[in-house]
């Protein structure tokens, strides 16, 4: 970790808050993971930064929730791909460090965008999973649910063993609604508040993710970005620190227990 003077000073502010807080509230990216190896494509990450895909259409329109419905094999396809990409990878110390601080703050809650599930694999309990998790299937018909460790056994696109119907992961695809009952909890944690906000590799261009920043900037409560690159909320947190996620946090951990 070599912090230049300026964010070894912005890294001694950030830890004299958190010595002061007793909850913390975490937004976090795919810029978390990208230390476990995983591809950051426009947020999935590095593999289809082309315009089209081989089938001649963009990714997000692989991905999307029609694409499902109309043409399963071809969004199974580009699934398969990208967990094939991010197979083997496990959480790194940015999510362990995240799960440690539950431990030693009175009320911690991560919202994250990612569908990894490694902020639960490193041992937080109080994740908001918005977009879901890739290793959760279930069936849109009967409501057979079951978790898979990677997708290599798996036909494509995978039958239901229930009613043979196809099954879906249980993650939100392009152009489909959030999940209502994850909306409600994070309303819910928002509506207490939090002594300090961190957004954490994320682009935050979508407003469900920007929004608890400038909720805390309504608050007048502490806030914090960690992100390489500038972002909609860059100038509008307390703290900028341009790192990545891993080596910023792994900087204000070892501050915080000097």
């Amino acid at each position: 970790m070599n912090f230049n003077a300026e964010d070894k000073e912005k890294i001694k502010k950030v830890v004299r808050r958190l010595k002061k807080s007793k909850s913390i509230f975490f937004i976090t990216g795919a810029g978390i993971s990208a230390d476990s190896g995983l591809p950051t494509y426009r947020g999935i990450g590095g593999l289809y930064d082309d315009k089209t895909t081989e089938d001649g259409i963009p990714i997000e329109k692989a991905l999307a929730g029609q694409t499902l419905r109309e043409s399963p094999k071809i969004t199974w396809k580009y699934l398969s791909r990208i967990e094939e990409k991010c197979r083997g990878a496990t959480f790194n110390s940015a999510h362990k460090i995240l799960a440690d601080m539950e431990k030693v703050f009175e009320r911690v809650w991560i919202l994250t965008q990612n569908i990894d599930g490694f902020h639960q694999k490193a041992g937080s309990n109080n994740v908001i999973d918005i977009h879901g998790d890739m290793h959760k299937l279930l069936c849109p018909r009967c409501g057979w649910r079951s978790a898979v460790r990677d997708y290599r056994d798996l036909a494509i696109p995978p039958l239901c063993p229930a009613c043979t119907h196809i099954v879906r992961p249980d993650v939100v695809f392009f152009g489909e609604m959030l999940p209502t009952e994850k909306v409600d909890k994070l309303y819910r944690e928002l509506e207490k508040g939090f002594d300090i906000y961190f957004s954490i590799g994320t682009s935050s261009v979508f407003p469900y993710i920007a929004q608890p920043i400038l909720l805390a900037g309504h608050l007048r409560r502490f806030s914090v970005e960690i992100n390489p690159g500038k972002t909609p909320v860059s100038d509008i947190v307390d703290i900028k620190i341009p790192q990545g996620a891993a080596c910023a946090l792994e900087g204000i951990w070892q501050e915080y227990n000097r």
